[in-house]
């Protein structure tokens, strides 16, 4: 048996054993169809946030939230491949060639989910994100927080490590709603006396993205 007849005859044994379906649209047998890759397709917008110019690639709505929903929270971690070129144009559109630095995941998501779903994405997209922030206390889930209770939840939640000094960064997270966590993020390495040139994310919510797009 040639090697493709072979691959195709154990990707149907996987099927049965371990059903798959979009994560996109519930078609089964794909773990992304194809007319869900393609609502993936990068197209970068700004908006300000503060001080800090924030590179959105995909708007979080529809079939976009529900493959970085599917990725976060149902454990499928092979999405991270389909959402890296989102990803890498955000990073790109920056366009400051500064050191990369996520959002740290805290300690409780970690523990639930197993892994660090914005390093996992930026692996993917080629990119080498530092470990210059750390979570230095606890906080509540940040969906169904009004602004201001998220902007209380996160405020002094985080920490830029010593190396931040001196370092030109672009912040990278997921998904911007309010901007509370990014500006926390900013704080925490500005207060370490880092230069942040930038932020981007994966998706933004459709009513914090900016009309102006490239």
């Amino acid at each position: 048996m040639s090697a493709t007849p072979l691959r195709d005859a154990l990707a149907a044994a996987l099927a049965l054993a371990f059903p798959v379906w979009c994560a996109g649209c519930d078609l089964p047998d794909a773990a992304l169809c194809p007319s869900c890759r393609a609502r993936l397709e990068p197209l970068v917008a700004v908006r300000r946030v503060g001080t800090l110019d924030v590179h959105s690639a995909l708007v979080f709505d529809g079939v976009v939230a529900r493959v970085v929903r599917a990725f976060k929270e149902d454990g499928r971690t092979g999405l991270a491949a389909a959402l890296a070129p989102a990803l890498a144009a955000a990073v790109g559109s920056t366009g400051s060639g500064a050191v990369v630095v996520a959002v740290p995941t805290s300690r409780a998501a970690m523990r639930r989910r197993g892994y660090r779903p914005v390093e996992l994405v930026c692996r993917r997209a080629g990119l080498v994100p530092e470990p210059l922030l750390q979570t230095v206390r606890a906080t509540a889930d940040q969906r169904g927080l009004p602004r201001e209770a998220r902007v209380a939840n996160v405020a002094g939640s985080m920490r830029a490590r010593d190396a931040a000094a001196g370092a030109r960064v672009v912040v990278v997270d997921d998904v911007v709603t309010t901007g509370a966590t990014l500006t926390e993020a900013v704080r925490a390495l500005r207060a370490a006396g880092a230069v942040v040139v930038g932020a981007a994310t994966l998706a933004a919510t459709p009513s914090r993205r900016h009309a102006a797009s490239k």
